[in-house]
């Protein structure tokens, strides 16, 4: 994995706004009709080999392939890669399971009109129904090959596929064929486990989505205790490093947010109560949101957790929920203030999280997408001369310090030595 060792680095979080052509595919995929799989391999490839250029043209060191492969959303889309699993109607009058928590029920009103803007429905129940493997090595190989394509087209060493961790997968699945729900999560590591591998074996960065660690405390605490919580987040790190195991921690990326909908978030639980468990996951990179108005104030954070040293952070300094632009002046803030505590060299400049949450849903206007991607590549190379011409600065000031100092000492004794002759002067002539 890289490090900033000559200049902070650039990347994101993975999911990108979809183009068009692979909507138009996705589209007649899902609504069962005519469907020409040749021909949406075709544009698949060709979009992935854009999106990569393209990265990298608006100064992204560490691309992603925009998940355009994935044929629903950043989590969702494990039911076209795992057996196991059943989709059921959700029953006339049964509650949304997303629309949950104190958030949710303390702006009521608000979360009403954000659901009726996004179209939001309930769609389906998952339910698991047999035993859970992993049957999706077509798609999977299919989006490596045309990510490592785009990637050698493009002239870029290295690239990250994101993919979800155990916890967020399928999220309020429901279980009919496991004895406990701990057990079936069990067996969803085990069986994504082999996704993680083939990634990492392809010579790819995996980087393991997880909103869900964070989100869940805002539908668990209360009735719940921070400290059932804390049980269950450590719980599921538990079982996502048993499916990391074997796989080198410097090729892992490990990605929190507090999930990516724009709305207030004040029943968010703090990083600084969960930090601890987040740097227990096997991972060489910690990708943690960070430039939202919620959670900006949390670098202070890293001031006292121990983040170890072989450890990188790849903070959130431009947010995805939010058509407003940041200031690169802003950005090279944001990254400078971190690099002071943790060192330059552990720092990636990154995104609070995907600008995507499928193929359907973005945040943002795809220009504004690209516009942010230039502001945080522009606030990094204003962050990196900063932070790397600052030992230059203090060599020079020094070397231009000792001669001042040495002439002012000089001067300090001419002085006194005008002063003996002045003072043995006026005792000879008594004057």
């Amino acid at each position: 994995m890289k490090r900033s060792t000559k200049r902070i680095l650039t990347t994101h979080v993975g999911s990108l706004i979809r183009p068009p052509e692979v909507l138009e595919h996705l589209r007649a995929r899902q609504s069962g009709g005519a469907y020409d799989e040749a021909a949406f391999a075709g544009t698949l490839k060709t979009c992935v080999a854009h999106v990569v250029k393209q990265q990298a043209d608006a100064g992204i060191d560490v691309p992603s392939d925009g998940e355009f492969g994935k044929g629903i959303s950043w989590s969702q889309y494990a039911l076209e890669r795992l057996s196991g699993f059943e989709r059921r109607p959700v029953r006339p009058g049964t509650p949304d399971p997303f629309a949950r928590g104190l958030d949710r029920e303390r702006f009521a009103e608000f979360y009403a009109e954000m659901d009726a803007r996004d179209g939001r429905a309930t769609g389906s129940d998952s339910v698991c129904v047999a035993p859970i493997t992993y049957t999706g090595m077509g798609e999977l190989q299919r989006d490596i090959g045309n990510f490592k394509a785009a990637l050698a087209a493009a002239g870029i060493e290295e690239g990250f596929l994101p993919v979800a961790a155990p916890s967020s997968v399928i999220p309020d699945r429901k279980n009919e064929y496991y004895a406990n729900d701990e057990e079936c999560l069990h067996a969803i590591a085990e069986a994504m486990r082999v996704e993680y591998r083939a990634i990492v074996d392809a010579g790819l960065i995996l980087q393991l989505d997880d909103a869900r660690a964070a989100v869940t405390y805002d539908r668990m605490v209360p009735p719940g205790t921070l400290k059932d919580f804390r049980k269950w987040v450590g719980m599921h790190a538990e079982v996502l490093n048993h499916a990391l195991e074997g796989i080198p921690a410097d090729r892992v990326r490990y990605h929190v947010c507090w999930g990516s909908w724009p709305g207030p978030h004040v029943s968010d639980v703090p990083l600084k109560d969960i930090v601890d468990l987040i740097l227990k996951v096997n991972a060489g990179a910690y990708v943690i949101e960070g430039a939202n108005p919620r959670h900006e104030h949390e670098w202070h954070v890293w001031q006292d957790a121990k983040l170890p040293q072989d450890k990188v952070l790849v903070p959130g300094v431009i947010s995805h929920v939010t058509n407003v632009v940041e200031h690169p002046e802003l950005v090279a803030e944001r990254i400078t203030r971190l690099a002071k505590i943790l060192g330059r060299e552990r720092i990636i400049a990154g995104t609070d999280c995907g600008f995507a949450q499928g193929p359907f849903h973005r945040r943002v206007h795809p220009s504004v997408m690209w516009a942010k991607f230039e502001a945080l590549a522009e606030g990094a190379r204003i962050a990196s001369r900063a932070l790397w011409s600052a030992p230059r600065n203090a060599t020079r000031a020094a070397k231009t310090a000792k001669p001042a100092k040495k002439a002012a000492a000089a001067g300090a004794r001419k002085k006194a030595r005008t002063a003996k002759k002045a003072a043995r002067s006026k005792k000879r002539t008594g004057r």
